[in-house]
């Protein structure tokens, strides 16, 4: 008789957490996000563990969500977990009166914002590279660098004679 359960919109390797009404603006969160994009988890929360700014403490709190709604949730390995996205968006916007001169008065707007973090489950590949070739003279490609004319050694000029 109940709604019907909606459909999963991220992969079964994948878990999320939002934070919302963060006092912060957009453009300030989307900095601290920034920094952790495409990072390892554990890289991202020792980044936001010692960051200056004051929303960091913000992010991290959601980081940690996601974290744990990985582990509990859908049973991934919180080792290998990946931030794959940190999108920002914008909240409410408390309007306040500031007075002003002449019985005006001028709008100050405190802006809140969102965010939204996504982590993956991505086991490292750890595979050994091949060398690079080693540059030899059989190595040279002639073709695409022209090699320089060679030139006969400079003379002393007329006027300085080697003294003995």
């Amino acid at each position: 008789m109940g709604k019907e359960a909606r459909a999963r919109v991220l992969s079964d390797a994948q878990a999320k957490a939002i934070g919302r009404n963060i006092r912060t603006s957009p453009r300030k969160l989307n900095l601290v996000a920034q920094s952790i994009r495409g990072k390892r988890a554990e890289a991202a929360l020792n980044e936001l563990t010692f960051s200056p700014r004051r929303v960091a403490h913000e992010v991290k709190k959601v980081l940690e969500s996601a974290i744990a709604n990985a582990e509990n949730n859908h049973d991934l390995d919180v080792d290998d977990l990946v931030i794959t996205e940190a999108s920002v968006g914008k909240n409410m916007v408390l309007k306040r009166f500031h007075a002003r001169a002449r019985g005006r008065g001028a709008g100050i707007e405190k802006p809140f914002s969102q965010i939204t973090i996504v982590v993956e489950e991505k086991a490292e590949e750890k595979e050994a590279k091949k060398p690079a070739a080693k540059k030899g003279s059989a190595a040279k490609n002639t073709t695409s660098k022209k090699a320089a004319p060679k030139r006969a050694p400079k003379s002393a000029p007329k006027g300085a004679e080697e003294t003995a």
